[in-house]
């Protein structure tokens, strides 16, 4: 078993395309390879997890601890042949000046080695004091080998690798000319998910070969740091609820955490998936969760599924249990509001959702939960999350009901999010379930509540 970290300099280096290409690429070679996304993101872990046909999980020092981000790791990572952790940024961005939640942080924490993609666009031995001023930052970071992306042609893949070979110590583990098939569309929050791509499979695919081609794959697994086996500790016994959540997993809505996911058939709990674009009635569940997403891409599909739209109200205001994150916020609307035009949603929370350029809350954030959360959490107790959305309520009544007081971030609306509503909690803040949020436990909690009192 081994373990690599694919990092850069800067955001926007193209470590995407380039791990992608690569789980790819190990997984067409009979390689058993588990990907790994440093930091809160959904849509990198799906192209990855296509990629290597393995759930992508991610590591998040905001949300776990060190301890949490071990175990995760350690157990996903035991039958494989390779771990392939992708960096968010750049190798020591991160929240906390002293790179304590950094990816090298990360990097240090599991003893793994290091690769870095570095954008060539524009340089040549400029790229040997950037190299140089990187291995000498943080000596403890494992740097170990070099991918040189976005190569002009062979004359100046030529003239890098003199001066990686002649200044530097690092070995160059492939060299990527510029190309449209190693393009992912991107837009507003990053790429485009892959269940939003009708072409994600080809696009893999091309990817696949390219970078199998120009990437020294031989050389990765060599470079590749071992993982240390670790004891699997004694299985933790949970209460167990016989419950059926319908969940929406589609072109529109696809933001969820796959240890999440994992987590509700650990409690006993059984997912069953809907199409909010293609089925016309919700499936037979005792509670509803729609997660993140963009549904502002699919917003006329959306309207046109009314007969979806109004079995969720009915269902809703029967007092149906529901948790609604951020896109599927923006779902229950009355209308959304986009590049000039409007469609019908759902219409159970009474506001519009407006888009917009600029994002109306973005990054890390932290809340408390108070005591109008159907889901009765400890009110004393701050809880990390995050947030990325480009749109806003528009219109809602100024004597809605908040479950969350945010102390980071924008929420909904006047520092506060969680809008409670019936048997319903809305908000723009994307939870995980860990130690320190454990609200899988707690929704179920409610769930089988509202069940008992309707039998």
């Amino acid at each position: 078993m081994g373990q690599i970290l694919i990092s850069a300099t800067n955001k926007s280096s193209g470590k995407t395309v380039v791990t992608t290409g690569i789980c790819a690429a190990l997984r067409s070679l009979n390689y058993i390879v588990q990907p790994f996304k440093k930091g809160p993101d959904y849509i990198d872990p799906m192209w990855l997890s296509t990629a290597a046909q393995r759930n992508c999980y991610n590591l998040d020092f905001w949300t776990q601890s060190e301890q949490e981000i071990l175990q995760l790791f350690h157990s996903k990572s035991a039958d494989t042949d390779i771990a392939i952790i992708e960096a968010n940024k750049g190798l020591h961005d991160g929240l906390n000046l002293d790179g304590s939640n950094s990816n090298a942080a990360l990097a240090k924490l599991l003893n793994t080695s290091v690769i870095m993609v570095i954008d060539c666009r524009g340089t040549t031995r400029g790229i040997a004091p950037l190299l140089l001023g990187y291995q000498q930052f943080d000596s403890e970071v494992n740097i170990q080998g070099v991918i040189l992306n976005f190569v002009a042609g062979s004359r100046h893949e030529s003239k890098l690798r003199q001066v990686v070979e002649h200044y530097t110590d690092l070995r160059i583990v492939g060299a990527i000319h510029r190309g449209e098939s190693l393009e992912l569309e991107e837009r507003y929050l990053g790429l485009m998910p892959s269940n939003e791509d009708q072409l994600a499979l080809k696009k893999i695919d091309s990817l696949r070969e390219a970078i199998g081609r120009q990437v020294d794959l031989n050389a990765i697994m060599q470079i590749a740091s071992p993982i240390s086996v670790k004891k699997a500790g004694n299985q933790t016994s949970h209460k167990q609820f016989n419950l059926t959540i319908a969940y929406a997993r589609d072109e529109a809505f696809g933001f969820y955490y796959a240890d999440d996911l994992e987590t509700f058939s650990k409690l006993g709990a059984k997912l069953v998936p809907f199409d909010t674009l293609k089925d016309k009635q919700l499936p037979n569940a005792d509670a509803l969760f729609i997660g993140g997403g963009f549904p502002e891409q699919r917003m006329e599909l959306l309207e046109h599924n009314s007969s979806l739209r109004t079995n969720i109200l009915e269902a809703l205001d029967s007092d149906l249990p529901a948790y609604a994150e951020c896109g599927g916020l923006m779902y229950l609307t009355k209308t959304i509001k986009y590049n000039s035009q409007s469609a019908d949603m759902v219409g159970f929370i009474d506001a519009d959702c407006v888009m917009t350029k600029i994002p109306q809350g973005r990054g890390y954030t932290q809340f408390l939960e108070n005591d109008n959360s159907p889901w009765k959490g400890n009110s004393d107790k701050v809880l990390n999350a995050h947030e990325f959305h480009y749109s806003y309520l528009d219109g809602l009544n100024e004597h809605s009901e908040f479950c969350f007081k945010i102390l980071r971030g924008q929420g909904i609306s006047s520092q506060k999010d969680g809008l409670r509503q019936r048997n319903t909690l809305a908000c723009y803040t994307h939870q995980r379930h860990t130690e320190q949020n454990q609200w899988i436990g707690r929704f179920l909690e409610f769930v089988e509540t509202c069940k008992l009192n309707s039998a």
